[in-house]
């Protein structure tokens, strides 16, 4: 007697619902299979991959994003057993060699991100900073500048006290972070920089926190020479304590607007703004770069000495002659223009 839940195959065989369920289990065999197989695939690369989900991805071009970073095989399979959740999984997640699919695509759909490393320093301006930034973190330039205007305003502080608080480093923060947690925490840092022996430092040489950094900017345009920072710094400040205008090239250049230029001329020294130290007296509003750490503290640690001149080497060394003496400086000014631009025809 034959089953009525039998059926037949296409050659009109019969296939019994044994056959069937064996047929089933196979199928569920071999799709678990390669399931397990997909989820223990191992990351097949020499070298550790980022990979990074924008805020405003679609869930299409979150798994274009995967499977670019790490390769059509690897990246595919990631993808598939990820969630799917932008909202959770927006940020950058370093991938190592040998990791499995299934605990990436977790760590993804979990938000279990990788701090990634934001280093800036040799930075002139804000907006310069601003395209640093913003390259390295998931916001545009434009939101960090409004943003920056914004925090600034709200605590009363003008465009130059907002900017002197960006201290160059390297700070850790997640690829995801706002401009405000970023910003907060470079300035977080500036404050605890200013320790309450460093506010002692700057205001046993009559400067103030924002006054020190303004200088150390000036210090550092003036020269590459580390050694030679500390005796500038002082050479500076003694023309501040004589009531002597400061006189910094630096200051004339950004003034102009130029950075790069060799030679001050006479129109340079004659441009109306608060930068330009030939013409106003004390130091300048606001830092004409963003000056290092180590800068500042060589402001505040200059050791004394009593000159107020200084002239660059004919040698390009880079490095300068200094002396108390005013007839001394213009023989050394007069060396120097005599070697430098003789060499130069």
């Amino acid at each position: 007697m034959t089953d009525k839940s039998d059926k037949t195959d296409g050659n009109g065989r019969k296939v019994t619902k044994k056959q069937v369920l064996m047929v089933t289990m196979m199928v569920v065999v071999a799709f678990g299979a390669w399931q397990y197989a997909a989820m223990n695939a191992g990351f097949r690369s020499e070298k550790a991959a980022w990979v990074r989900i924008p805020a405003n991805a679609t869930v299409e071009q979150a798994k274009d994003s995967i499977i670019s970073s790490l390769g059509e095989d690897f990246g595919s399979k990631v993808a598939r057993l990820w969630n799917g959740n932008i909202a959770s999984s927006h940020g950058a997640y370093l991938i190592q060699p040998r990791e499995k699919a299934w605990r990436v695509a977790k760590n993804i759909g979990q938000g279990r991100q990788t701090p990634v490393k934001v280093t800036f320093n040799n930075v002139r301006t804000f907006d310069r900073l601003a395209e640093l930034l913003s390259s390295k973190m998931d916001f545009s330039k434009e939101d960090f500048l409004t943003d920056a205007a914004r925090i600034a305003a709200a605590d009363t502080l003008t465009a130059e006290q907002m900017t002197v608080q960006f201290l160059p480093d390297t700070y850790e923060a997640y690829w995801s972070a706002t401009t405000d947690e970023l910003i907060a925490k470079i300035r977080s840092n500036y404050a605890r920089f200013w320790t309450p022996e460093r506010k002692d430092k700057a205001a046993s040489i009559g400067l103030t926190p924002m006054q020190a950094s303004i200088l150390a900017s000036i210090v550092e345009e003036e020269t590459n020479r580390r050694d030679e920072r500390p005796a500038i710094a002082r050479l500076y400040l003694n023309r501040l304590h004589k009531g002597m205008p400061l006189q910094a090239d630096p200051t004339v250049k950004f003034a102009w607007g130029d950075p790069t230029v060799r030679r001050i001329t006479g129109d340079m020294l004659k441009i109306e703004s608060p930068y330009n130290t030939y013409k106003t007296a004390g130091l300048p509003p606001g830092v004409i770069r963003l000056p290092e750490a180590s800068t500042i503290d060589a402001v505040l640690n200059a050791p004394p000495h009593n000159y107020i001149y200084m002239c660059a080497r004919p040698d390009g060394s880079g490095r300068h002659d200094f002396t108390a003496d005013y007839s001394t400086h213009l023989r050394n000014a007069a060396n120097y223009r005599k070697k430098t631009f003789s060499t130069k025809k």
